[in-house]
């Protein structure tokens, strides 16, 4: 199935997710090279929200990052479009409030949120303006949007050889280790197709987003962009 028949299916994109729910945090773990890990870190760390702050924490899959907020006493909403994901979510952690949501349609009230956060899902909506307009609905005055976005490294020869194990590497090691290798060859091609960092900011301004910017992890494989309401 291509990209673009994908896109014109949105629940195909929510089952291929249930169906690597199970195997979802190793598999990411061992595809990054254990990268993931600290793009969490820096994820959290740009969001900074401070214990007793309302955070929604949309494409949040299993939890792995909302339980961190959890910890620290964040009132941490995880939200996710797979239903598989939320159920082995809700399974780790049954103290989370896990919702089933589409980003483009948000169960939540208006200025519901001090700050809300996606990692790694905002390239699977189908309508990203949509989502980020949404998302600009729910989060309060002056409060914070924090997207962790793969994007494009920005030294020529590293972005040669990132590349080639996008393309190459990656649906070899996810045919050992993943147990739906569809789901990331789709991957590769979700990524390759994604806006660079600069196209992303000007999407996020135009959905009305304020003093927007980014800043690149691991040579710009990703990258964190940051606005306010």
């Amino acid at each position: 199935m291509s990209r673009a028949d994908l896109d014109k299916q949105p629940r195909d994109v929510a089952r291929m997710f249930d169906a690597v729910a199970h195997r979802y945090d190793i598999t990411n773990d061992v595809l990054s090279l254990w990268q993931d890990r600290l793009w969490r870190v820096a994820t959290r760390r740009a969001v900074a929200a401070q214990p007793g702050m309302r955070a929604l924490d949309l494409a949040a899959g299993t939890g792995t990052s909302s339980e961190a907020y959890a910890d620290e006493g964040i009132d941490v909403v995880p939200c996710d479009f797979s239903t598989g994901m939320v159920g082995v979510g809700k399974r780790r952690r049954p103290d989370l409030s896990f919702v089933a949501g589409d980003a483009t349609r948000l169960p939540f009230a208006d200025e519901s949120f001090d700050v809300v956060t996606i990692s790694f899902g905002l390239r699977n909506v189908v309508d990203t303006d949509r989502a980020l307009r949404e998302m600009h609905r729910v989060t309060k005055p002056g409060g914070r949007l924090v997207v962790c976005e793969f994007s494009r490294p920005t030294f020529g020869p590293f972005r040669a050889v990132y590349t080639w194990y996008l393309t190459r590497v990656l649906p070899r090691v996810a045919r050992v280790v993943a147990s739906n290798t569809p789901a990331y060859g789709y991957l590769a091609e979700s990524i390759t197709d994604w806006p660079d960092q600069r196209a992303l900011a000007h999407v996020i301004a135009r959905a009305g987003w304020r003093s927007v910017a980014y800043r690149n992890l691991s040579g710009g494989i990703v990258a964190l962009h940051r606005a306010t309401r």
